[in-house]
């Protein structure tokens, strides 16, 4: 779907098709995860011309832009924090164009989402300390919750204290809370310290020391919380960090780099860009007792091609199973399995004399061919590790059917939620005019009742209890409640200003959904 999306986008820029695309990955995914990404570049219809690191992409982007300055051989250390995943690699540029990745690692469940999951677990218990509520089961109080987490992390990213301010969270409480970058820090500074981890580690499997990197490159949305910026230079003893380039679209932009340089199209650099990347875990296959033995070291460059022999463990064994794994574990079982290969038809004889030749082979996009043969009789197979999460060309081609079969009932569904979430935005911005019009009530006299009043919130806290309780609500039913709503709200005797300000209120819902 994301890869449709930008398709579209794409396709609507440049007023035409968009049959090829270079995609860009975390570079800690698996080969399992890189395969499936392919798959579903298949079913958006686009062939992928190369599938590459976002750091490395990253790092594409930084030397072209660092080109004319560039003399010699440098070392980067590109720190690619987003908001999902974490990706670290070493690499070094030189003036010719090479770019060569020395050593990657990151993880790919830690990013910007869970420093929110972190506030929103804070804020929750602030919530259940105040109000002797537990929201955790309540999915949209905790929806609305992360929103103003999210944005509340960025404020304090430039500032020192915000404010968290919602509305009517649950059960009719407004929840109102002071968030400073002090508290923010504590809560996520476990998460922080995690950061640095692979990026010891990637000096480590690089053979550099912290004095050898000449620049600190940061790349991704959530390299720009001071605190992630604070221990990173700490780490390189006050070394200053590169934000020259553009930290949410440094790892586009190398990628079109590639792009253009795999078209032939750009100038004298771009055309004589040299990648050569690495496989960012081992792989190896299982041995008796459940041993891992790795054919092709983590940090290896690709594309890639390593042999080893094998023999057999059991007396007139006539076929063998090859589990393949990757991972950083010598006990097999612990790392990731990516397959299996069973080679038949081999010779019976005593154990330890038939004796296979295992070929691990990595594409450019870091994609894995696994072949074995028996020595002696020639027999033979092969494997693309396209399975663990990977799809098949019938499973491909059903999906690319299925887009097409059910693309109005996804219109339809996408209408009904918008609908639901412009009605939701509705009430609660009503919900708060009506407050600022309680405050005027006050100090003007009045041009409504209490009683209108009170009626007009009721009215509200209804609405609200009835999205809660109605989430599939279709879009004609969403409607009507608007307009029952607004029918109430008009026939109160507001002044002119008030039933301007809901007037344009109730005609946001095509604004917003546009929006969205």
């Amino acid at each position: 779907m994301v890869l449709v999306k930008m398709k579209t986008v794409a396709e609507t820029f440049l007023g035409s098709a968009v049959e090829k695309a270079v995609i860009t990955v975390p570079a800690h995914f698996n080969d399992s995860q890189r395969q499936s990404t392919k798959d579903a570049a298949k079913v958006a219809g686009l062939e992928v011309l190369r599938m590459i690191n976002e750091p490395t992409a990253a790092a594409i982007a930084y030397s072209l832009d660092k080109r004319a300055c560039v003399d010699g051989k440098m070392n980067v250390l590109v720190f690619d924090l987003g908001g999902g995943t974490f990706d670290v690699s070493l690499l070094t540029i030189d003036g010719g164009g090479q770019i060569m990745v020395k050593a990657t690692g990151g993880d790919t469940h830690l990013g910007g989402g869970d420093f929110d999951n972190r506030m929103v677990d804070h804020f929750v218990q602030e919530f259940k300390r105040k109000h002797k509520e537990d929201i955790r089961s309540n999915q949209r109080a905790l929806c609305r919750l992360r929103v103003q987490c999210e944005r509340a992390k960025r404020i304090v990213s430039s500032s020192i204290q915000t404010m968290i301010d919602i509305d009517c969270l649950a059960n009719g409480i407004d929840f109102s809370a002071k968030f400073t970058r002090a508290k923010f820090e504590e809560v996520n500074m476990d998460l922080f310290r995690k950061c640095m981890e692979p990026v010891e580690m990637c000096l480590k499997d690089a053979n550099m020391n912290k004095d050898s990197i000449d620049e600190v490159v940061l790349v991704g949305g959530s390299t720009r919380i001071p605190k992630v910026q604070q221990l990173l230079q700490k780490f390189f003893n006050g070394k200053l960090l590169s934000q020259k380039i553009n930290p949410d679209e440094a790892v586009a932009h190398g990628a079109g780099f590639l792009a253009a340089h795999l078209s032939d199209i750009g100038d004298g650099a771009v055309q004589g860009l040299e990648l050569i990347d690495v496989t960012p875990l081992s792989l190896g296959v299982a041995c008796w007792g459940d041993i891992m033995a790795v054919l092709i070291p983590r940090n290896s460059p690709i594309p890639t091609k390593k042999e080893d022999t094998f023999c057999t463990v059991y007396d007139n064994q006539t076929s063998v199973s090859f589990r393949v794994y990757q991972g950083e574990r010598e006990i097999a079982s612990q790392n990731y399995c990516l397959g299996k290969l069973k080679l038949s038809g081999i010779p019976a004889a005593p154990r330890g004399e038939v004796e296979m030749n295992v070929c691990y082979e990595i594409d450019a996009d870091g994609i894995l061919n696994v072949s074995a043969r028996e020595i002696t009789t020639g027999a033979n197979n092969t494997i693309k590790i396209t399975d663990n999460g990977s799809l098949s060309k019938a499973e491909i081609e059903k999906m690319i059917e299925d887009a097409e079969r059910y693309k109005f009932e996804d219109e339809a569904h996408l209408k009904k939620a918008m609908a639901h979430r412009a009605l939701d935005h509705c009430v609660s911005k009503l919900r708060t005019k009506i407050k600022d019009y309680k405050v005027r009530l006050s100090l003007r006299k009045m041009w409504l009742s209490v009683k209108d009043l009170e009626d007009l919130e009721d009215q509200i806290d209804e609405t609200i209890e009835w999205l809660d309780l109605n989430p599939d609500a279709e879009e004609c039913e969403l409607e009507d409640k608007k307009a029952e709503l607004y029918n109430i709200c008009t026939e109160k005797k507001l002044n002119r200003a008030v039933k301007a300000s809901l007037n344009n209120l109730f005609g946001c819902q095509q604004e917003f959904s546009h929006g969205l």
